[in-house]
This record gives C-alpha cells, sequence and structure tokens, in this order.
C-alpha cells in the first residue's frame, strides 16, 4: 500500500497574478503558507487488470479496464483520470481519494488533489519528480490537459509546503523563495489568523474565465488591480520578515479591496455582511481564501478580540476550522507492499489500512 498526503494553502497576498493572463505579460507573485488540512491518496494493487477510483468527498466509484479509452474531460473523476492517462503507463490498481475538507472551499483543493494523485502514482511507478517538476506537471495536467483557467500559485503551495513567496515569470520560469521569519514572529502570526466558512461551496472557473479574459484584453481596472494586489504581496513579505504583523494585517485589508475590483463575482451580499461583522469585533483585515464567491475567509485578529468574533460568528452560524501551519509539502506517508497484501482487490482495504494508519 501507498499513502501520500498533500496539504493545502492560504493565500495572503498576490492572487490572480499567478494566471498566465497577467504573469505571461507582467509577471507574478504571490505570498501564501500551507496548512494542516490534507489530501490523501491511497494506492494498493490489484490483480485483475483494472483500475478502480473511489472518491469519499464526491461519493463516487468507479472501474474500468481501459482507461486509455475513457474521455477525462468533463469527468467526475477527471483529475485522477487525466494523471493516470498522461503518465501513460498501464496500472492495475485500486486508487482511493479522500480530504479532510469539502472541494470548492477556496484552499486550492483542486490543484491539491492533482498534486497528490500524481505524486502517489509517479511513486508507485518509481518515477522520481523533483517538487518542481511535481508542480509544474500537475499544472500542466489542469490546464492543457483538462483545460481550466488556473494559475499555478496553488500546485506549487501543495508540493512544496511552508510558507513561500512564489515568483511567476513572463517566460514561464516559477521560483519558491521560502519566507523564514523569526520563530516567535511566525508563532505570533499564526496565532492572529482565523479561518471560517462562508457556508457555501463554489465553481471558481467561471471568475478565472472572466479574469483571464479581461486580463488579456487590458481591462484597465481589473489590471491596475492586480499590479497593486502583486505590489501588496511583496510588502507583505517584507512586513512579515520585519515583524510588523499589525501592518500585515492592514495590508491583507487593503488586498481584498482591490481583489473585489477584479470581477463583480469575487464578493456578493453575504460575504459582504461577514466580512464587515469581522470588522466590527476587531478584525484588522481579511480575505476570500480563494478565487472569490463562497469558500473560507482568512481574517487576521488579535488575540484579545478573537473571542468576540467567535461570539458574533457563532450567533450567525459561521464555523470557524481551526489550523496549523505545514511545512512538509506533499510527501510519501507509507509506501509498503506488504500492508493490505492478500486482501483481496475488491476488499476495500485501503480505506480500513487508511484509517488505521492515520489518525
Amino acid at each position: 500500500m501507498l499513502i501520500v498526503r498533500s496539504p493545502v494553502r492560504i493565500s495572503f497576498g498576490g492572487g490572480g497574478t499567478d494566471l498566465p493572463g497577467y504573469f505571461e505579460t507582467f509577471g507574478g507573485a504571490v505570498l501564501s503558507a500551507t496548512i494542516n488540512k490534507y489530501f490523501y491518496t491511497i494506492v494498493s494493487r490489484r490483480t485483475d487488470g483494472r483500475v478502480q477510483i473511489i472518491s469519499s468527498d464526491l461519493q463516487t466509484c468507479e472501474s474500468w479496464a481501459n482507461i486509455k479509452e475513457i474521455s477525462a474531460q468533463g469527468h467526475t473523476l477527471e483529475i485522477p483520470l487525466a494523471v493516470l492517462q498522461e503518465l501513460g503507463r498501464e496500472v492495475a490498481a485500486d486508487i482511493f481519494l479522500a480530504s479532510e475538507i469539502p472541494p470548492g472551499t477556496g484552499l486550492g483543493s483542486s490543484a491539491c488533489v492533482c498534486v497528490s494523485v500524481l505524486h502517489a502514482m509517479a511513486t508507485y511507478f518509481q518515477v522520481t519528480l523533483s517538487r518542481q517538476e511535481l508542480a509544474e506537471k500537475a499544472f500542466h495536467i489542469a490546464s492543457h490537459v483538462l483545460g481550466k483557467p488556473v494559475g499555478k500559485q496553488d500546485e506549487y503551495a501543495a508540493a512544496f509546503g511552508g510558507l513561500n513567496f512564489i515568483r511567476f515569470n513572463p517566460d514561464g520560469r516559477t521560483e519558491v523563495e521560502p519566507v523564514n521569519p523569526a520563530p516567535d514572529i511566525l508563532t505570533a502570526l499564526q496565532a492572529k489568523l482565523m479561518l471560517f466558512f462562508t457556508g457555501a461551496t463554489r465553481d471558481s472557473w467561471s471568475i478565472l474565465e472572466e479574469q483571464q479574459a479581461a486580463t488579456r484584453t487590458g481591462q484597465s481596472e481589473t489590471v491596475e488591480s492586480l499590479h497593486r494586489i502583486r505590489e501588496l504581496a511583496e510588502q507583505m513579505r517584507t512586513v512579515l520578515m520585519e515583524g510588523d504583523l499589525q501592518t500585515f494585517g492592514q495590508l491583507l485589508h487593503e488586498g481584498w479591496e482591490n481583489k473585489k475590483k477584479i470581477s463583480s463575482m469575487i464578493s456578493n451580499s453575504t460575504i459582504d455582511c461577514m466580512y464587515s461583522l469581522a470588522r466590527e469585533n476587531g478584525a484588522a483585515g481579511g480575505k476570500i481564501t480563494g478565487a472569490g464567491g463562497g469558500g473560507f475567509m482568512l481574517l487576521y485578529c488579535d488575540e484579545e478580540n478573537q473571542a468576540a468574533m467567535r461570539e458574533a460568528f457563532c450567533t450567525q452560524g459561521i464555523r470557524e476550522m481551526r489550523f496549523t501551519f505545514d511545512f512538509d509539502g506533499s510527501h510519501v506517508l507509507v509506501n509498503d507492499p506488504l500492508i493490505g497484501k492478500g486482501q483481496g482487490p475488491d476488499s476495500g482495504s485501503s480505506a480500513f489500512e487508511f484509517s488505521k494508519l492515520v489518525v
């Protein structure tokens, strides 16, 4: 049995400048961190020549004798199918997929799925991929194989892990620069960050498509907002290294105000009311963690105000998700052919063994 774990991310600044429509002309940059919420891929061998994929999140199970005949694009299981087809290897295996968060929550889960499955299957086939290669190949699958209007930040975050400033150069090169503030500053930052679920999941593709189109056609408000968002990401990194966390919180607020100018779909009345409530109860700044429209709201709030924040949100039925930073990135938890051996290809042993091994 093979188990790979990959983290989702929270983005502080620069989101949107990682889309090709922007960075291929201007160059982009994102400041982000991965957190201890994960996507898992569990692979075990079969002896009947078939591939079976089970997704607990999508509540689906399908099996094929020949995946080459399946059209991945638009399929419910399009990401794992596209990964298997892109690798182009014969495989007979059970592939079990599970996440600690639901899809569509703005934490980069789609890219995390692709990175995790790709990492697992490359390991299964004994193909060595560097973290850079893992991220680039995952982006290629999402962008070129599946035709999604995606940016690059999520794949790089999931592959590398940690707190990073990621540059996206016009020539296509991507540079990951770890951000290493003093340990007490990092601890303080984590203590001041809060995540709350807006109550709505969303399909980000329409928002990203609109942004890509607006950027490529040179719509001034969109492009100018993205320029400022890119500058704010640089400033956030600088003040974080200086230990100026109050300014960091204020820059989060300014970034959110600029992000809303990119597309009318990024915010809505529910999100606006939620953010106003957060500001009234002590949040210095915050943002929606993904493309917008729903998912999680990230807030910067000093510890003395957090009890009031939780109480105010609780009265509105808004749930908090506690988290810590992750510094491991995508990695293999278990790679042992003896685990689950002899239990039969359709016994569901992967899920049972997974629950025993990962607690």
